[in-house]
């Protein structure tokens, strides 16, 4: 197909070499035969519907002459959202991105069109068609960022949401970029977006970036409560966050805990969880908030065991092993946070390891994790680490290295230079007691690490 033809020589070119009239044709295609005609003779544009049941006549791939449709519906044309809308939703229901860019790009230079492309963007997002949300969003946040409107916060909302949980260095980026928009977003829209950059900052251990969202969390969401549930003042009705204001409120209190725990603040984490623990001031009752109070309440339980534990409490050993074993707790979690205590405090924990390192190693050693949309955790690098410690300490070297060694992988594959650093200290302080071997084994190793980290930080061609 040449660049330069149009859909009405296609279809003229097709009927002569077939052989077709436009009645035959509009028997095969479902297109009026006058209709037919109009868009040959150039007299009547192509409505979306047409265009996908012409290709269709022709024997064409679904999609085969969107190009062309630009080119003729919205370059060389005044652009008409009665087609354009149904365009770009055909667009998106083909994964045909490159056209829903081309059309942004064009469109946008007048932003009377920026309300029905967040609508449009809108309707994506609710679909989980989110890459072409995507490029709805960034149109629309472009040509209003300038302006400080609701709208380019939801904008920057929806990109943070749809941009996070690709790798850490991608979720840096985009809570930096949407932090700025929060107080911009309707009153009830901050809760949630509090909440999920904190978990964002949370999983990248920013410990002084979580604290702080968890208070502006706390506070915002308290002045919400007082006016819904005490009527301090008049106010008009509130928007309804995603969830109950209860929720945000506890979970506040758990990211405190959280943090306090991260810092190593192991007897100020226990006051945190006191304080979701405590529920009594819980005024809402529906299905949704019980199942709030529950979940938190068993998160006071297995915290307060985990939290005295690290304090040094060897008497709730048995009952936070107990605790992992009944799926109280996150199996590996649970292991790892009892492996770092038995670390702080020189404990024996062989039996802990003995009965649940294996199901933790089936779960997530190759080929264990190698499984469509399986992804290695976090914590799986961090608890190899502590066992490598913990084996190393005890004088089992060659445990010990086995375990430096994975958590060397774990951590390249994850990213976690933290973790890495961490392993490379280990070794070293332990180098004397290793084998030659194990020495060579360690160097293979560090430099598969140094290849992986080089890749990672090199950008991708047309990627900033």
């Amino acid at each position: 197909m040449h660049h330069k033809t149009t859909i009405q020589a296609e279809l003229a070119a097709f009927l002569r070499n077939e052989g077709m009239t436009i009645n035959q044709f509009a028997g095969v295609s479902g297109v009026n035969s006058g209709t037919l005609s109009s868009i040959i003779n150039g007299n009547r544009p192509i409505a979306m519907q047409q265009l996908d049941r012409i290709t269709s006549g022709m024997g064409l791939a679904e999609g085969a002459f969107y190009e062309l449709y630009i080119d003729e519906c919205v370059i060389h044309s005044t652009p008409d959202w009665r087609r354009l809308g149904p365009f770009l939703h055909r667009c998106a229901e083909l994964n045909k991105l490159e056209c829903i860019r081309q059309v942004v790009l064009i469109i946008m230079d007048n932003i009377t069109y920026a309300p029905v492309l967040f609508d449009t963007a809108e309707q994506f997002y609710g679909q989980g068609n989110y890459q072409a949300a995507a490029l709805l969003y960034e149109g629309v946040a472009d040509s209003e960022k300038y302006q400080h409107s609701e709208r380019l916060a939801l904008c920057q909302y929806r990109l943070f949401t749809i941009r996070v949980g690709q790798d850490r260095e991608a979720d840096f980026r985009a809570a930096t970029r949407f932090e700025y928009f929060v107080e911009r977003l309707d009153e009830s829209d901050q809760l949630g977006a509090l909440q999920q950059l904190a978990d964002v900052y949370l999983s990248l251990q920013y410990w002084d970036k979580v604290w702080l969202l968890a208070e502006e969390l706390y506070r915002k969401t308290a002045i919400q409560y007082e006016i819904k549930h005490h009527k301090v003042r008049k106010q008009k009705e509130l928007k309804e966050p995603p969830k109950p204001l209860c929720f945000y409120i506890l979970y506040a209190y758990w990211l405190q805990s959280v943090v306090c725990d991260g810092r190593g603040e192991y007897e100020r984490a226990l006051h945190y969880v006191t304080l979701y623990a405590e529920m009594d001031w819980i005024v809402e009752d529906s299905e949704e908030v019980r199942q709030i109070k529950e979940y938190f309440s068993s998160q006071a339980i297995v915290n307060t065991y985990l939290f005295r534990l690290m304090c040094g409490d060897l008497e709730v050993l048995h009952n936070y092993v107990e605790y992992i074993g009944t799926g109280g707790t996150g199996l590996l979690p649970g292991m790892l946070k009892a492996v770092q205590a038995a670390n702080r405090f020189h404990w024996n924990v062989d039996e802990l390891i003995g009965r649940f390192l294996p199901q933790v190693e089936q779960e997530w050693s190759p080929p264990g994790y190698d499984k469509p949309g399986a992804e290695l955790p976090d914590n799986y690098a961090e608890l190899l680490y502590e066992l490598a410690g913990y084996y190393l300490r005890a004088g089992e070297q060659e445990q010990g290295f086995r375990y430096v060694f994975k958590s060397l992988e774990a951590s390249a594959e994850l990213g976690s230079e933290t973790c890495v650093i961490r392993c490379v200290r280990l070794f070293e302080q332990y180098r004397p007691q290793a084998s030659a071997a194990q020495q060579e084994d360690y160097k293979k190793l560090i430099n598969k690490v140094q290849t992986a980290h080089a890749r990672r930080h090199i950008a991708p061609a047309g990627k900033l």
